[in-house]
């Protein structure tokens, strides 16, 4: 499929050429956030719509370089076609809601139901939805229910998730963009150009935004941004799932299991909201209000820079893909407890290495 390549060049180049303009737009109209609060870490006015180009180049390059020429059936073409309008639809409302956030502020349960009316609209109308569990814990085929149930779930958890990690410079923006390189390169693989076509799209725009992204950032994401990167992210995690196995002819993705390869992809994501709701809860305090305990910001106050505590953890997004491949010939609940509990083990080490030093200062 070469011409995925066109798709992530022409997402890269109307990032990278159009975001100059874009933050001076949004200095001339005062669209920066502010530093003061006690959970920020800038000290400076950074502009906050950078989701405004992240969402154009993305939308611009799957829509212009759409692969109905690579679709011969006609019945997978409507289909394709289908998904190409769901989508669409339902990430420009998504975008909204994140462009209006960033500008006047949105009250989390008006953004928690256009959350779910989103999801509703990919489960029921398009269609996008988990179907099968491919025998993890012994479940297959799931009750049209279960599935809707969590189809939802996942839609909601995975765009709040990309939401809150948006915390450090370049963090969001190059996570999204290994997540969105390894599903591409996963339907890409299985034979799926529009699903390649998407995320590649994504991971061209992302890779132009880390540009200005990266630590010193010149400009955020802001919600329209994560927002959008979280929705697209989701509708790729499902379709993955749900992807017929018995049209795959590639040796090697054939044997990976699918739903622990998309938790493996988003196990930051997953792992830092997982770990930030359980502790919010356990403290009784709203789920969705802000603080500093992401395991970010854990990084950060251990002493690492913004530039090594997102490269860690790039580092360690991608070891868990490699160590979910290096699994892909064990049964698919092994290879989800030692991927998992690899991972929750990861994420316990910036705690230790704090109550060390904690421990080493209170000893002097």
């Amino acid at each position: 499929m070469a011409f995925l390549i066109l798709v992530f060049i022409t997402s890269f180049f109307v990032v990278l050429l159009s975001t100059p303009s874009l933050i001076k737009v949004a200095i001339l109209k005062r669209l920066f956030d502010a530093p003061g609060d006690t959970r920020k870490i800038h000290s400076r006015m950074i502009p906050t719509i950078g989701g405004i180009i992240i969402f154009a180049g993305t939308i611009f390059s799957f829509s212009l370089w759409f692969p109905n020429e690579y679709i011969n059936d006609g019945t997978l073409l409507m289909r394709a076609i289908d998904d190409y309008k769901f989508i669409v639809s339902t990430v420009l409302v998504m975008f909204f809601v994140g462009v209006k956030d960033d500008i006047i502020g949105t009250a989390p349960v008006k953004k928690l139901v256009a959350h779910v009316l989103v999801g509703m609209v990919l489960i029921l109308m398009a269609d996008i939805r988990i179907i099968s569990m491919h025998g993890i814990f012994g479940i297959e085929v799931l009750p049209h229910w279960a599935s809707v149930f969590l189809s939802l779930f996942t839609y909601i958890v995975v765009v709040n998730a990309m939401n809150l990690i948006d915390g450090v410079d370049g963090l969001a923006g190059g996570v999204g963009f290994i997540v969105a390189t390894a599903f591409g390169g996963w339907f890409s693989l299985a034979g799926d150009p529009v699903m390649a076509c998407l995320g590649f799209a994504l991971s061209g725009s992302l890779l132009g935004f880390l540009f200005f992204n990266f630590s010193p950032a010149k400009i955020f994401m802001g919600d329209s941004g994560s927002l959008t990167i979280g929705l697209i992210i989701s509708i790729l995690a499902i379709k993955l799932i749900n992807y017929d196995v018995t049209t795959i002819q590639n040796d090697f993705i054939i044997h990976v299991s699918k739903p622990i390869f998309a938790m493996a992809v988003l196990v930051y994501p997953l792992v830092d909201t997982l770990r930030i709701f359980i502790y919010r809860a356990v403290r009784g305090v709203s789920p969705f209000s802000a603080d500093r305990n992401h395991l970010h910001h854990r990084l950060i106050d251990i002493g690492c820079s913004h530039k090594k505590t997102v490269l860690l953890i790039y580092t360690v997004n991608l070891l868990i893909i490699g160590l979910t491949l290096s699994f892909s010939f064990l049964d698919a609940n092994y290879t989800f407890f030692i991927v998992g509990g690899t991972a929750l083990l990861i994420a316990q080490i910036p705690f230790f290495i704090k109550k060390v030093k904690n421990r080493s200062a209170n000893d002097k």
